[in-house]
């Protein structure tokens, strides 16, 4: 044992040096606070109803009624116990508090990669934190992106296995890149996966071209055998969680449209404009190196001598009204996306070594870097290179499935930093040092001469105009300024300079990182300082260069004490009053709070019809594009049993209540049936019906009903006796066969109807319900969701992680022994 920690203790010592770092950027976690998230608040709201049946249960339901009138829970929060990945996650979260937790992956994970890439550790750790704090990475943790920060985290750790595997250590290498690609995998953010997978090929791509050169093709094949065998086992690990993912995306609006009229959907994935709304600027590729080039993020304060507050001033308006009005009218960042909560920053003295590293290092893996660099950024492009994005958004499969292409710079986020070490690490190694004088020279000379003619001479770079100027000058006079587009230009020209302010500013202290950085390396080819001392001071330029951008976008101000988010969502009186209703299952429309379907604060008290949720089921978008977009609909209000309506006085803003008293129920038979030929139809019937009267139907279930009901007996009753969501129990009584309608939403990839115990079937009614034959008598009608997806993979889970779990311990075991050997020897 003391030999192991011989062996490893500047590994030890390195990654205490990152918890140190870690809890000492977030300091607060020590005073009992916590990270206030605004999606991490929107996801407790919408995993309301799952957690407090787990609370009263111990069991978490599959299914939630909270939004959307119902949908699979597969991609709010599911346990999926059989996954040993779980337990992993569970235990990272139990010792490390939030952020701190996906800090220190990030910092792990790519200095593991650094190391198998052969780095001396100290390098490999600057490398780690020119990664780690690389702003987009900051900035998703503020704002609640959990899920994408872990994705990105396993990033490295992922490619580090498989380099070890082509290096010919086939069995750890293999076990390591299950391992990490099944938490990968877990983590449950497909694009970012993807995303991963983009880079692994440009990667075996350039590996099997130096297969191929260099006569290796068995090595090459065998190592592709191993690392084919290791996807398989992280495939498996994940079974529960794929599988799901998969069945519930092709109902999804990721999924076919079933409308060919009077749809906003594309026939398939998602719409082109929607899923490049947020595409990289070309000009904000700028920001890698000098962060506020582009004012920076729509949050970003307002300076105290801002030129725009004090033209509003000038006019005797309050200063800290003008401050107010400023941030949120005309914000410093004037790019072409919609908003931004900042920049992808890369560092400037990582850019610096990047550009140098370009030129020395001599690595196949440079060509990795740059071509998955490239790849990264040309496709973060998305609407302004449409030569490339629409190739891969037409051809590539489930790339139309991703919204935000800008995300994919969390690759060039990796690499960039990656090639940056290398550089160092050149510098070391090279035997010719004048050459590498040379090009330190002309990579010094290119990136701080950029920022010297940002500092110097903005204008020649930017406009510091945000898009269509004028008329958003004129719209802007007219809503604040009674028409006066001379005091609206005076002002958006005040924001000019400001904003050219803030740039000037950060390219100068670019010029500064840049400036110590070339110091450091210079020093270190002349052989004047160790690789040591030049390694720390990296680090820590590094941590102040970078961590100093973060927390502008991620600071102790985010935090608050812990009692302050305990009830995520505040309860007003109005809530209060609807949730006195003891029915277990009725539906609440909140137009008090923006377009209800965007927001998910109902959900979290009420069984909202709306809700915020990135891949809703295709078929209740389309009701909503039909039924609720240019006016509501009151029939389809009553068949979703909505049963009350929340809106907000237009000049007070104060929430009322109106009880619909034409809401249909929890079930209810009709007088007849009515057949469309297909979704157009149906779509079409549904906007002017009586639901309670008729049933719009699909003709492809006629086979189901047939002909067992002979007349609607007006007698007939039908009523749920018990509730949870993914399980509801009615009973019937009628003296002939009638038709009923659940007001459920039908999804027949796991909900099974029983009809005293016996397994019926049922079909979809009113485009988006469920309808069933119900026979004669009195009966007990279960609904009991069942997927077999979840089940079945689950057990698939199950075995994946029994075999991962076996050959991580004969892996540790037999790298154990080696090394044993080796110090014996």
């Amino acid at each position: 044992m003391n030999n192991w920690f011989k062996r490893n203790s500047t590994h030890l010592i390195i990654i205490g040096i990152f918890a140190v770092i870690s809890f000492f950027y977030f300091t607060p976690v020590f005073q009992g606070k916590v990270l206030s998230q605004g999606d991490v608040t929107r996801a407790q709201a919408t995993q309301k109803e799952i957690m407090d049946v787990k609370e009263k249960t111990g069991k978490a339901p599959l299914w939630t009624n909270s939004m959307f009138s119902g949908m699979p829970a597969y991609q709010i929060w599911v346990p999926f116990p059989s996954n040993v990945t779980t337990y992993v996650v569970k235990t990272l979260k139990a010792v490390f508090p939030n952020p701190v937790d996906t800090v220190l992956l990030y910092m792990l994970g790519a200095y593991l990669l650094l190391c198998v890439l052969g780095l001396n550790p100290w390098l490999a750790a600057a490398g780690a934190l020119g990664f780690a704090f690389s702003s987009y990475n900051f900035i998703l943790i503020d704002a609640g992106h959990a899920n994408q920060a872990y994705a990105i985290a396993f990033f490295a750790p992922v490619i580090a296995g498989i380099i070890l595997t082509f290096r010919g250590r086939y069995l750890t290498g293999a076990v390591l890149t299950a391992f990490f690609l099944a938490m990968e995998i877990r983590c449950n953010h497909v694009q970012m996966t993807y995303y991963l997978m983009l880079s692994i090929l440009i990667l075996v791509c350039i590996e099997l071209y130096h297969a191929f050169k260099g006569k290796t093709m068995p090595v090459f094949i065998k190592s592709a055998g191993y690392l084919a065998a290791a996807t398989v086992l992280a495939l498996m690990v994940n079974a529960a969680l794929l599988w799901t993912t998969y069945e519930y995306g092709n109902e999804s609006i990721r999924g076919k449209s079933h409308l060919t009229k009077n749809t906003a959907s594309p026939a398939n994935g998602i719409d082109k404009d929607y899923a490049f709304q947020w595409s990289q600027g070309i000009g904000e590729c700028f920001t890698f190196l000098i962060p506020n080039a582009y004012g920076g993020g729509n949050g970003t304060p307002v300076e105290q001598d801002s030129k725009a507050v004090k033209a509003l001033a000038d006019k005797g308006i309050d200063p800290a009204q003008a401050q107010g009005f400023v941030t949120n009218y005309l914000p410093a960042y004037w790019g072409d996306k919609p908003f931004t909560e900042g920049p992808n920053y890369f560092g400037a003295a990582i850019c610096f070594l990047f550009i140098f590293g370009l030129m020395v290092v001599k690595s196949r893996y440079k060509w990795w870097l740059l071509g998955a660099t490239l790849m990264s950024v040309l496709l973060s492009l998305g609407r302004n290179f449409p030569a490339l994005s629409d190739l891969f958004f037409n051809y590539f499969p489930l790339y139309n499935k991703f919204r935000a292409v800008e995300s994919i710079l969390a690759i060039a986020g990796l690499c960039v930093p990656l090639l940056a070490a290398l550089a160092v690490n050149e510098a070391v190694i090279a035997t010719d040092k004048q050459a590498l004088l040379k090009k330190l020279y002309i990579a010094g000379g290119i990136t701080g001469g950029i920022a010297l003619l940002v500092w110097v001479l903005p204008g020649l770079f930017f406009s510091f105009k945000i898009k269509d100027t004028e008329n958003y000058l004129g719209g802007l006079a007219q809503q604040f300024f009674g028409g006066d587009t001379g005091l609206a230009t005076t002002l958006n020209n005040a924001r000019i300079e400001d904003r050219t302010a803030l740039a000037r500013a950060d390219a100068f202290r670019s010029l500064i990182f840049v400036a110590l950085a070339f110091g450091i390396v210079w020093a270190l080819v002349k052989q004047k300082i160790k690789v040591v001392v030049a390694a720390a001071l990296l680090m820590v330029i590094t941590v102040i260069d970078l961590g100093g951008v973060d927390k502008r976008y991620l600071n102790d101000e985010h935090f608050v004490a812990k009692e302050d988010v305990q009830q995520t969502v505040p309860q007003r009186d109005i809530d209060a009053i609807i949730m006195r209703d003891k029915d277990p299952d009725f539906r609440v429309l909140d137009m008090s709070q923006g377009d209800p379907f965007t927001n998910a604060n109902t959900s979290y008290y009420h069984k909202s019809i709306g809700g915020y949720h990135a891949a809703k089921l295709k078929r209740y978008q389309e009701l909503v594009e039909n039924q609720f977009t240019k006016s509501i609909n009151q029939d389809v209000l009553d068949m979703l049993n909505t049963k009350y309506v929340i809106t907000a006085d237009t000049k007070t803003q104060q929430a009322g209540m109106r009880q619909n008293e034409t809401a249909c129920g929890h079930a209810w038979f009709v007088k007849k049936i009515s057949f469309a030929k297909n979704a157009d139809e149906e779509m079409q019937a549904i906007s002017a019906f009586a639901p309670k009267d008729e049933a719009i139907v699909d003709q492809q279930y006629k086979g189901i009903i047939g002909n067992q009901v002979t007349a609607f007996n007006p007698a007939a009753a039908i009523n749920l006796t018990s509730y949870s969501p993914d399980r509801m129990t009615y009973e019937t009584s009628a003296t002939s066969a009638q038709i009923a309608v659940f007001s459920e939403i039908y999804y027949d990839k796991g909900w099974k109807m029983y009809i005293d115990g016996a397994e019926k079937p049922y079909f979809r009614a009113d485009y988006v319900l469920r309808g069933a034959v119900i026979p004669v008598g009195n009966h007990k009608v279960e609904f009991i969701f069942h997927p077999a997806s979840y089940y079945t993979g689950e057990g698939i889970s199950l075995a994946g992680s029994a075999l991962l779990v076996l050959l991580l311990i004969a892996v540790v075991y037999t790298e154990n022994k080696k090394k044993a050997v080796i110090v014996k020897n």
